[in-house]
Parts: structure tokens; sequence; C-alpha cells
């Protein structure tokens, strides 16, 4: 607030808020905190540390009080997209609620129950005149939407009734049912275009996940082995915790090529070269040392990946495989991608929980430890065809669990 001696001086928002709220205990909604910038009027984050301190906020005082003010009954919620950009202290204060995004189906509800009605009352629009089915409304959500909330399908939405309403006010047509095909028409091509399965199983090339705050999604790690210095290349704009990953899965490579069953000078004298395509979109992160590892063991030995399985975590020069995160963004977008079967940590076994139980009953989890139990699993033997079903009983496999990174 501004002290009383300013020409037009009032209290501050908060005190603003409780007064209009007319009670001690309101709730207080800080939206987009990781946005709040730096000028010449101040900082506001160091203004919230008093307020959001349960140790301090019961003495905060307000420049037009002048006294102290008890704020500790007082509720308030921050929210934000990227934790990383809310100042170290102000995150201290605060306790950690994530909230994950809706899957396909969750927006498909929400869309038909809530986002389709109302966008049908603000476009002057009655039930009769638009009717849209399951197959449109799945249309828009998948070929013209990629976020982890509804807001941009809210917009399409109203963008394909706004079309419709002039198509009748120009007495076009009378009514409309949606179809897919009305949706390609009016709202035209698909923008979105998420990655697909593999179509058959390839050396060198493994499919791992990611995730952002937009969603999960599969991406491919490409390895090749060829005649030059020992040198390793890294291409596809990684960042550099990605490329330490793939000098680890390397370096495991050189160090254990007995039990991972590749000739012993393979690697020497040889150039490898890992990408990972979409070269203009930056990657990092360390749960694709296990993709990595895997693409460029399936690139010396000659062994094909399977097509439809899809893996992440962490590797470590020892072998280990340490548990990730977004366990649940990850799985759905490889579920939308058509991958059957997912390798993840056995650390993170208990992260299945978040998972959809439909989701869960359709797919099969592997939880590895080593590499070797992913190496195992992933690689297609095309001498011992039988070998893979064999030592599949050495690692723990979840099928349809009960019980994402």
């Amino acid at each position: 607030g501004h002290r009383r001696t300013y020409v037009g001086a009032m209290p501050g928002r908060i005190l603003q808020g409780m007064r209009q709220a007319k009670t001690k205990n309101p709730v207080f909604l800080l939206d987009e905190v990781d946005k709040l910038g730096v000028s010449f009027q101040g900082d506001p984050s160091s203004a919230l540390l008093e307020v959001l301190d349960p140790a301090q906020n019961s003495t905060f005082v307000d420049h037009y009080l002048g006294i102290p003010f008890d704020l500790s009954e007082v509720l308030f919620i921050a929210t934000a997209n990227y934790l990383d950009r809310i100042p170290g202290p102000l995150f201290d204060r605060m306790e950690r609620v994530d909230f994950t995004g809706y899957t396909e189906a969750e927006k498909l509800e929400i869309g038909k129950r809530y986002l389709f009605p109302r966008q049908l009352k603000e476009n002057g629009l009655n039930e009769e005149e638009l009717e849209m089915g399951n197959d449109a409304l799945l249309a828009i959500i998948q070929k013209y939407t990629r976020e982890a909330g509804v807001r941009q399908l809210e917009r399409e939405i109203g963008k394909f009734a706004r079309k419709v309403a002039r198509r009748i006010a120009a007495g076009k047509i009378d009514e409309l049912q949606a179809t897919e095909v009305e949706v390609r028409e009016l709202l035209g091509r698909p923008r979105v275009h998420p990655e697909r399965m593999a179509a058959e199983d390839t050396v060198g090339v493994a499919t791992g996940m990611f995730y952002t705050p937009m969603g999960g999604d599969i991406m491919f790690v490409e390895a090749s082995v060829m005649p030059g210095e020992s040198s390793l290349v890294l291409t596809g704009q990684l960042g550099d915790v990605m490329k330490e990953s793939g000098r680890a899965a390397l370096s495991y490579s050189k160090a254990h090529w007995k039990t991972l069953g590749i000739p012993e000078d393979s690697l020497q004298g040889k150039e490898v070269h890992i990408h990972v395509p979409a070269g203009a979109v930056p990657k990092d992160g360390p749960s694709a040392g296990i993709t990595m590892a895997t693409a460029l063991i399936s690139a010396v030995s000659g062994k094909k990946v399977r097509s439809d399985l899809a893996m992440t975590g962490e590797l470590t020069l020892t072998g280990r495989v340490l548990p990730i995160g977004g366990l649940k963004e990850k799985v759905l977008g490889a579920v939308r991608a058509g991958i059957s079967q997912i390798i993840l940590p056995i650390e993170n076994e208990a992260d299945l929980e978040d998972i959809p139980e439909d989701l869960r009953t359709s797919l099969t989890f592997h939880l590895a430890s080593t590499l070797d139990d992913v190496v195992k699993i992933a690689l297609v033997d095309r001498k011992k065809p039988k070998k893979r079903r064999a030592s599949a009983k050495r690692h723990r496999s979840v099928k349809n669990a009960a019980a994402t990174a």
C-alpha cells in the first residue's frame, strides 16, 4: 500500500481483497507466479516473502495502515507452469502440489459436457442446429491441439461453431451433425502431427519417451557406428545433461562389451554418432540414458530394437537404471503413438498407480534395475528368437498391473 501522506493513497491489494471479501480468512489465488518480473518499481517476489512465510505474516505491515496486521489465517494458493522459474526463497515457503495433464478420454468428456455447450450458447446456436459426436471432438483433440489442459480445445470448438453459425446465417445449411470430415473441411488441415511408433523393428533405432508442460510423446534415438577416429558425435540440439547420458552409454558399452554380447573391437577405432530427430527442438534431461545405450548396442551388435516398445530411465556408468519423473505424461504420449510395451526403472513401480486403470490393463510394463534387463527385453536376436522369451524370466514384468517417468 501507499503511505497516507501521498495523494490518492490506498491500502495494498491484499488488504483491499480482504475488505472486498469481508472476512479475515479469505483465499487468495496468485496466478502464474513463475512470471513475476523485476522492474524499477520493485521486486514482487521479495514482497511476497513476508506474506507467504507463516512465521512472519502474523505481523504483516501495510504502509497505509502503518500497524501490524495478522495474515496467518489467510490461505494463499499460487499457480505456475515452470517450477525452475520461481525464485528459490519464495518457492521454499510453499507446499508443492503437482497436477498432471488430462488424458484424451478426460478431454473428450470435458469437451462434451462443458466446452461444447458453452460454445453453442456463445455463438447463438442450439442443440438442434449443431451436434458434435465423439469422433469429431476426438479429431479436434488429436489433430488440432497439443496441450496439457483444454484452453486450446475450447478455442478450436468455438472456431468450428462460428463457421457453422455463419453457414446457417447464410442459408447454406439448416443444421449440421459434425463428423471428422466436417472438422477437416471447416478447420483446415491438421496442425498437430504427433509421432507414431516405427512400422518395423530397426537396427540402431530405439524409442524413448519425453514430456513437457504441453504433454508427453515419444522420440526416436538413432545410433550409427562407422570407421574413423575414436570419437562420439551427438546431434539433435541436445542439452548438457543429455550429452552426458550419451557419453555414459558409450563408456558402459566399451567397458561391458562381453556382457552385452558385442565384439571386443567393435568400438575401437570407430566413430559413434547418436542423433535425436527434430533437430530444431531443444532437448535435455537424463531419462534418455537407457534409450541411447540400447540404440548404440543395437547398432554395434546388428540386433534390431523392438518397435512396439518404448523406454525411459537414467543410466549410470555401472549400468544401474535410476528413476525418472513425469511417468504418467510419458505413458499417455506412448499410448497415443501406438506403443504397447514400456520399460521403466524398477524404482518407479509405485508411480504406476497414477496411470488410469484402462491404460494399465492394455499395456505391458517391464521394470528394469540394470541395463542388462533393458537389453534382454528390447533387442531381437535374429539367430535365436527364443532367447528373448527365456531371458524375460530374469527381469520383473508387470502385465495388467493394478498396483508415470
